[in-house]
């Protein structure tokens, strides 16, 4: 019988609906599936945002993080019938774009569901949850509606709307979970530039770039390599064809993986995950190699390879390797994996104050998660032996929107890079508490060229760094008692 082999129900189980199974709530993976299938999420868009590229970012991150969350659909509401400002292949608007990622397109929004506003969308003030997703510059986040905290929304800087997108569905799903009191009630944001600081402070904001990543090496093409992917295919890039991407992979996708990875859907599943993703990278206009194996210590990069990668896998041995083959610089996240720390992750670059070698070498990988729990008993019950029990609970707790949240970091990380400026040894943070994390600016290094090429346009964020010498400060809608570090 298909329907107990561990090797189908591990490659067909929702990673997130497995959180359902093992917190013990549910007495059957398919009530898991019924529970999921009630959460709904709306979205209204103004007139505004449908013409601004990082409000297009925002809303087009809730709907491909959000599909794959809210298994009751995204509901979107606004004037998207406008031409996309995105360079996403195949779509000549925004509306378009949204029915594509799976998003369902409506006349007005169910009061029951969670609703996020992006720009100047009309909302019912009334409405038990209702979130306002912003962004200016390097900063992106979310604000009750109800409040005042608005940033300006002004510059295009695609990365800060997936930073404002994935945390509305964030705390979207922890309210309807309700798992967070917190949720929807509070300000939740993150700056690229400065994350040590708020998120809303006037030095968070960054400078202007006007170059673009164009080498890079991808290892693992999961949860976090498609959110790299993601992200560097929002990128405004002058020459697409300048970018030049090693894809390395050794896994093919499964029904599971359109759970959690952002440019997975049905129709992929059963194609090796390097060449799903070349595929999508090459309609982008980006050149693609790929590499179909196991990151491991027992190759060298080449001198005409990529210098810097940006890793994505969850296997602590691929990890400890990372500085060994000739990569002058990596940029890695980790996700949380089980049902109390799945909206964790943590960041790190190497060469840093610790070796990869170090962190991960007796790195324990388990989940902690009992098979004595309901779901399990009934898996038992129908014939479902231990060994493939076990196998189960041992998967990975997984949400689109931390990967999101995660890769966004680890691209801003690339993109300061490229500007010459400062690099984060540890980003460490949990998305139940954002503002209670950890972040550690990592000792100068000597430069080096890691690639790069034109942006299409000059100035895609504001033209200066706010600086203590009386510089122009953006505009900021809110309080002037949030201008202060957290």
């Amino acid at each position: 019988m298909p329907q107990m082999d561990p090797n189908y129900l591990r490659d067909r189980l929702h990673r997130l609906v497995k959180l359902a199974i093992d917190t013990g709530e549910v007495a059957t993976i398919a009530e898991a599936e019924r529970l999921f299938a009630s959460y709904r999420l709306a979205v209204v868009v103004g007139p505004d945002a449908a013409i601004n590229s990082t409000h297009q970012a925002t809303l087009l991150t809730i709907v491909n993080a959000g599909r794959r969350t809210f298994l009751g659909g995204v509901y979107v509401q606004g004037p998207i019938d406008v031409p996309l400002m995105l360079p996403l292949p195949d779509c000549a608007t925004l509306g378009e774009a949204v029915v594509k990622l799976g998003g369902r397109l409506v006349g007005a929004h169910d009061i029951t569901s969670p609703l996020v506003v992006i720009g100047d969308g009309p909302a019912r003030s009334d409405h038990p949850f209702a979130l306002r997703a912003t962004f200016d510059g390097w900063s992106g986040g979310v604000a009750p509606l109800c409040s005042a905290t608005r940033l300006a929304e002004r510059n295009d800087f695609a990365p800060a709307g997936v930073i404002a997108g994935a945390l509305a569905v964030c705390e979207a799903f922890q309210y309807l979970r309700g798992s967070n009191a917190a949720a929807g009630k509070r300000d939740a944001g993150i700056s690229l530039w400065r994350p040590e600081l708020d998120w809303r402070h006037a030095e968070s904001f960054g400078p202007a770039i006007d170059r673009l990543p164009s080498n890079i090496w991808l290892i693992g093409l999961g949860n976090l390599g498609q959110a790299y992917l993601w992200i560097l295919g929002l990128l405004p890039y002058a020459v697409p064809s300048d970018v030049r991407l090693v894809l390395q992979d050794f896994d093919v996708l499964a029904e599971s993986n359109d759970s959690t990875s952002l440019l997975t859907h049905p129709g992929l599943v059963g194609l090796p995950k390097t060449r799903a993703m070349a595929a999508w990278a090459e309609k982008r206009g980006f050149r693609t190699r790929i590499v179909e194996r196991a990151f491991a210590p027992n190759f060298r990069i080449e001198a005409n390879e990529p210098s810097v990668a940006l890793c994505g896998v969850d296997n602590a041995l691929a990890r400890t390797a990372l500085e060994e083959v000739g990569f002058t610089r990596v940029i890695e996240a980790g996700l949380g994996r089980g049902a109390s720390d799945f909206l964790a992750f943590r960041t790190h670059t190497f060469p840093g104050s610790r070796c990869a070698s170090d962190l991960w070498s007796d790195a324990d990988e388990s989940d902690g998660v009992t098979i004595d729990l309901p779901a399990y008993k009934a898996l038992a019950a129908a014939g479902l032996d231990r060994c493939g029990l076990t196998q189960l609970a041992g998967l990975t707790v997984g949400a689109p929107f931390v990967g999101a949240i995660a890769a966004s970091l680890v691209i801003g990380d690339m993109l300061r890079l490229i500007a010459g400026a400062h690099v984060y040894d540890l980003i460490d943070a949990h998305l139940r508490s954002l503002g209670h994390r950890t972040v550690i600016q990592a000792a100068p290094t000597l430069p080096f060229n890691p690639g790069s090429t034109r942006a299409e346009v000059p100035h895609l964020l504001m033209e200066v760094a706010v600086q203590p010498r009386g510089r122009p400060t953006p505009a900021f809608r809110g309080s002037p008692a949030l201008l202060s570090p957290s």
